[in-house]
């Protein structure tokens, strides 16, 4: 970390924050904390002015061409699995969704949006090369549910997606402030990416009808159609790239989601 204390000074405590890419710091100067990342979102300041994000503070461009962005560090804590049913979280998503800003910025920066047809080839020649239909039936199954539902992803409004709305990106501040960090999955999709994610991992299906009221959606059978297409989608996407890796347990884990969508939308359809 000493390139960090050349950037910051040496009066600086710094430490690893943690996470998959070791990519993300702490640092200390007395009173003062930053929460500092090398080479994260560049719609970063965007967030910021949004709200979204804790305050970006600066961002440094060092010779090698990583960029450093330093943020306001606020005391608080992730969100618990249960809390991703309170309607604050709706409310967030919903801003987020509707936020024009955040999506020309994206637009700005060449992103193009999420297109479930041409994903959808690709997929097919992942699942036929790696001969996963011989597999499993369920996967064979989930093929065949993705075939059939696809042209309910068409014509769909595109917003910013953040794309890995676990509970542990959601921080809550002392002040009861709610920010939504970790952006680096972040595409222009149908919102349905994001809000099925939550509906089905974190929200009673018997809840699903209030929650989306609260985020400003009315269920339909259409909606939760398309919502389970991009579970499946995104389920086999896991599978392949673990199976990629030899990771068999971590595919077989989601072999068994794809199991438990299968039968779901059995019942739905």
């Amino acid at each position: 970390m000493n390139w960090l204390k050349a950037v910051l000074g040496k009066e600086w405590d710094i430490k690893s924050a943690g996470g998959l890419t070791g990519e993300a710091y702490i640092a200390q100067n007395n009173d003062r904390k930053l929460f500092l990342k090398r080479n994260s979102s560049p719609f970063l300041a965007v967030l910021s002015a949004e709200g979204i994000v804790p305050k970006l503070i600066w961002t440094k461009r060092l010779e090698n061409g990583d960029v450093i962005t330093a943020q306001e560090w606020l005391d608080g804590r992730e969100l618990k699995s249960i809390e991703m049913q309170h309607f604050q979280v709706a409310s967030l998503l919903q801003k987020i969704h509707n936020s024009s800003e955040l999506l020309h910025m994206m637009m700005r920066l060449g992103k193009k949006p999420f297109a479930p047809h041409e994903s959808m080839g690709d997929l097919e020649q992942q699942v036929i090369y790696l001969k996963l239909d011989e597999l499993d039936e369920e996967i064979s199954l989930s093929m065949e549910f993705l075939e059939e539902l696809l042209p309910l992803t068409e014509k769909q409004k595109h917003v910013v997606c953040h794309g890995d709305l676990n509970h542990n990106n959601l921080i809550l501040t002392d002040r009861s402030h709610l920010y939504l960090v970790d952006w680096d999955s972040a595409m222009i999709a149908d919102p349905i990416v994001d809000v099925g994610f939550i509906l089905k991992w974190y929200i009673p299906i018997e809840d699903w009808d209030e929650w989306l009221r609260h985020y400003g959606l009315t269920k339909d059978r259409n909606l939760i159609k398309r919502m389970y297409w991009y579970l499946l989608f995104d389920a086999l996407n896991n599978l392949i790239w673990h199976s990629h890796r030899h990771e068999y347990q971590k595919r077989n884990d989601r072999l068994k989601d794809i199991k438990d969508l299968n039968t779901q939308l059995q019942q739905l359809l």
